[in-house]
């Protein structure tokens, strides 16, 4: 039992020290791997979404047809509907990661934010309490 305890306290230490020691320098062919595998995964992903926006629309077009059909028969008027082209967001799967200086940034400015409005609350009272003096 102790031989299995020290060999699992040893052997995570020395697994980390292996890849150290042996000089393998493949860690440039893995980033261009996991980039060529990135772009690939976002790839796969956009085409899925085209395929899935292009079924639904077909399906919309049927569905359609079959409710003129059914107005055609019955002679039911089509209300004209005003249609406001919308833009399409982002995917949010496809979006840009942020970088950790923006994450920064973005924390700085609602440290300064709150601050701010600290302080323009405490002046304000301050400004109360003249007046009433």
């Amino acid at each position: 039992m102790a031989a299995f305890v020290a060999k699992q306290m040893v052997g995570n230490k020395l697994s980390a020290v292996k890849g150290a020691v042996g000089g393998d320098n493949d860690d440039s062919d893995d980033k261009e791997k996991e980039e060529e595998a990135e772009r690939e995964r976002l790839e796969a992903i956009r085409e899925a979404e085209e395929r899935r926006k292009e079924k639904h629309r077909k399906m919309e077009e049927e569905r359609e047809k079959m409710r003129q059909e059914i107005r055609d028969k019955y002679n039911i008027k089509k209300k004209e509907e005003v249609v406001e082209p919308v833009q399409e967001e982002p995917n949010p799967l496809m979006r840009k990661k942020k970088t950790p200086e923006e994450l920064a940034r973005e924390a700085e400015e609602a440290d300064e934010d709150e601050l701010t409005s600290e302080c323009v609350g405490a002046l304000k009272r301050i400004q109360k309490r003249c007046t009433i003096l």
